[in-house]
C-alpha cells in the first residue's frame, strides 16, 4: 500500500456550510460528525472521502441510510451480507467497521471469524449460511443461484429478496471506492477484539 492514500479524506474543516447541508439528515449516525462543531467527533475517513463530491455523497448517503436505518432486513442479516462482501474484496475498512457494528448487534467474536470461511462454517444455521452463499454467489458470477433463491425466497419476503441484492451490490461498490482511494482506518476508532483484525481477505 502507498505511503499516501489515492484520495486523501477532506477534513471537515475544508467543507464548506453548503457541502454540510446537503449531507444532513440522511443518514442519523453521521449528522454528529457534520457539525463542525469542536465537540464533534472525529470525521470518520468515508465521509471525508465522500466529501469531494458533496452531491453524490448525499444522494450516497440517502440510499444508503435506507438500507441501515429503515431496511426491510433485520440487522443481523444485513450486517452478515456486508461482512461477508468486504472479507470477499479484501476491504479492510469497510471490514472493521462493520465487525464493530455487527458486534453491537449480538454478533459473537466466533461468528465475526466464521464468516471469513463463509457458508460452510459449522456454526452457521441454514438461513444464515444461505446469506453468506447468495453473497458468495453475486461476487462470483453476479447472479443468485437458483437453489439459492429457491431456499431464500421460501422464506423471506419479496423486499428482503430485493434489499439483499442491494446491500450486497452497495457494499460492493462501498468497496470499490474504499480499495481504489487507498481508504485507511480511522485514527480515533475503537480497537477491534483480538482475532478479527483485518488480514487479507
Amino acid at each position: 500500500m502507498p505511503s499516501e492514500p489515492r484520495l486523501p479524506p477532506l477534513p471537515i474543516e475544508k467543507w464548506d456550510d453548503d457541502a454540510r447541508e446537503l449531507l444532513r439528515g440522511k443518514v442519523g449516525m453521521a449528522d454528529r460528525y457534520l457539525s463542525g462543531a469542536p465537540d464533534a467527533p472525529p470525521l470518520p475517513n468515508i465521509l471525508g472521502v465522500l466529501g469531494h463530491h458533496p452531491e453524490l455523497a448525499a444522494a450516497w448517503l440517502g440510499y444508503n441510510g435506507l438500507l441501515l436505518e429503515r431496511g426491510a432486513m433485520d440487522p443481523r442479516a444485513r450486517e452478515l451480507l456486508i461482512l461477508r462482501v468486504a472479507w470477499r474484496t479484501g476491504c479492510r475498512y469497510e471490514w472493521e467497521q462493520h465487525v464493530r457494528i455487527a458486534l453491537r448487534h449480538g454478533f459473537s467474536p466466533e461468528e465475526v471469524a466464521a464468516v471469513r470461511h463463509g457458508p460452510d462454517a459449522a456454526l452457521w444455521p441454514r438461513e444464515e449460511s444461505l446469506l453468506l452463499r447468495a453473497a458468495d454467489e453475486l461476487l462470483a458470477g453476479h447472479r443468485v443461484g437458483e437453489d439459492t433463491w429457491r431456499e431464500l425466497a421460501a422464506h423471506r419476503s419479496a423486499a428482503e429478496l430485493l434489499e439483499l441484492l442491494f446491500v450486497a451490490g452497495s457494499y460492493l461498490c462501498l468497496a470499490l471506492v474504499a480499495n481504489s482511494a487507498d481508504l485507511r482506518p480511522d485514527p480515533a476508532a475503537e480497537p477491534l477484539p483480538a482475532g478479527l483484525e483485518f488480514d487479507g481477505g
